[in-house]
């Protein structure tokens, strides 16, 4: 037979039957690896177009990381809040970088490579006595795992970064103006006259059955709506695509029999699968569960109740969510909150005298008459009288009269006169820097918004989802 195929096979025919063939063999093996990209698509996030991939924010956080102390690694390794809070660190850098680099290709921006060449050897870090040593330059290019190509693209990158943000970096210019009438405001001082009226100093008696009822109808509590949910997980290394595979096409089956009707506990048992039922829980509850995270409970709560959620990825495998109860919001009955409503209904009438002697104080005072109980102090707008008080002497205008309410007392004021500071050089000085770097802040800030409406990012979210903490 082989025989045979070897004679025939220089005929024309049997070339392109042979051709056909070898292709046929080739696409079993090729297929999945060409059609199956897009679950191993390891981009992370596209920032104007342009991909970041999973492998250049590992470098990123390695570098990170590296720049670290040890004492500082451990407590973050041992801290998971610290381990996501780092994540998001190191993925807002990035995405900040790419946007800056792509802000500096439309510009036409150019970096030579004599420009770089010239930066590298006159770093710090790879001089020797004066002089640019090719042996440290290569132990470090070493000890980082980069090669001479890679840094000199990262370097470039920082110098186009640094040439687009070079203008963000020089002093803003501020009028004297707006620094003798911020400096007048903040170190001016204001005489005023405030009276005390403390809630906590009008005694009520307790209330009768009927005097509680009217005030929870005026003011009920209202119970959350609660649900119950169950789901079955598929657990996966989400990382490792074989598994992945693996567990996905067993995830898909799992899914095909919720669909058919079956028992999702039955199924998760079928499947050798976790089923897990959580007790009815409030929108806004923290749940101590990995599955039923605060990106999830959104989508918790737009379905209905017998509902099935679309199969889930998720950085520990596949999740099927399916909402068991649903308990609508609705008000407590009286009976459950009465003895609560007890301290309330008091502070609300003890409130309300408070008031009313508050107002007759105001009067009295509108009318000529000196305020009872008053105290006269010369105050800034930090120190001198409750932080209420001051806030009420600076906001209202000279010769006002008025009520400041908060929670346990309302203060009768009067502001009776303004004094202006006395020039300062220091302080003006000081105040001038405060004043030049917070329009630095806010031209960067706006700067940052143009660029994020500029170069829009997008997160890849099946490639999030299974490398990232949630």
């Amino acid at each position: 037979m082989l025989e045979y195929l070897r004679n025939v096979s220089e005929k024309p025919l049997a070339k392109v039957l042979i051709a056909l063939l070898a292709f046929s063999f080739i696409g079993w093996g090729v297929a999945e690896w060409i059609l199956g990209g897009a679950a191993r698509d390891t981009t992370l996030v596209t920032v104007g177009g342009e991909k970041i991939s999973m492998q250049q924010y590992s470098n990123e956080k390695s570098r990170t990381l590296a720049n670290m102390t040890r004492e500082e690694q451990r407590a973050t390794y041992a801290d998971s809040a610290k381990t996501n809070a780092l994540s998001a660190q190191v993925l807002a850098t990035i995405i900040t970088q790419q946007m800056v680099q792509n802000r500096a290709n439309d510009l036409g921006f150019v970096v030579s490579d004599h420009r770089v060449a010239r930066e590298i050897r006159e770093m710090s870090e790879f001089q020797q006595n004066g002089q640019f040593s090719s042996f440290l330059f290569n132990t470090v290019l070493n000890q980082s795992g980069l090669t001479e190509e890679q840094f000199a693209s990262i370097l470039r990158g920082q110098i186009m970064r640094s040439m687009t943000l070079g203008a963000l970096s020089a002093p803003m210019s501020v009028p004297q103006f707006a620094i003798n009438a911020a400096y007048n405001a903040r170190y001016a001082t204001r005489d005023i006259e405030y009276a005390t009226v403390k809630v906590s100093d009008f005694k009520v008696a307790n209330p009768s059955d009927d005097e509680l009822k009217t005030f929870y109808a005026q003011n009920p509590h209202t119970v959350p709506e609660t649900r119950a949910v169950s789901y079955v997980l598929v657990p996966a290394d989400m990382g490792k695509p074989d598994e992945y595979d693996a567990k996905y096409a067993i995830a898909l089956k799992v899914e095909d029999d919720i669909i058919a009707g079956e028992n999702m506990e039955a199924t998760a048992k079928k499947h050798d699968a976790k089923y897990i039922s959580i007790k009815p829980f409030a929108k806004f509850a923290k749940i101590d569960d990995k599955i039923i995270t605060d990106d999830v409970m959104p989508k918790v709560f737009d379905m209905a109740q017998g509902e099935d959620s679309e199969l889930m990825e998720t950085k520990d495998g596949f999740v099927i969510i399916h909402i068991d109860a649903v308990n609508p919001e609705h008000n407590a009955e009286f009976e459950t909150v009465k003895k609560g409503l007890i301290a309330d209904w008091k502070h609300d009438r003890q409130t309300k005298d408070a008031y009313i002697r508050a107002n007759e104080l105001l009067v009295d005072l509108n009318n000529g008459k000196k305020l009872s109980g008053a105290k006269s102090v010369s105050v800034s707008r930090t120190s001198g009288a409750p932080m209420a008080v001051l806030s009420g002497a600076f906001n209202n205008a000279l010769k006002t009269n008025t009520i400041i309410p908060t929670d346990d007392a309302f203060y009768v004021l009067s502001v009776k006169s303004e004094k202006m500071p006395k020039a300062d050089t220091k302080k003006t000085d000081e105040l001038r820097k405060e004043m030049q770097e917070s329009a630095l802040r806010g031209l960067r800030d706006d700067y940052n918004e143009f660029l994020k409406r500029k170069y829009p990012t997008k997160i890849n979210k099946k490639v999030y989802d299974r490398f990232f903490e949630k």
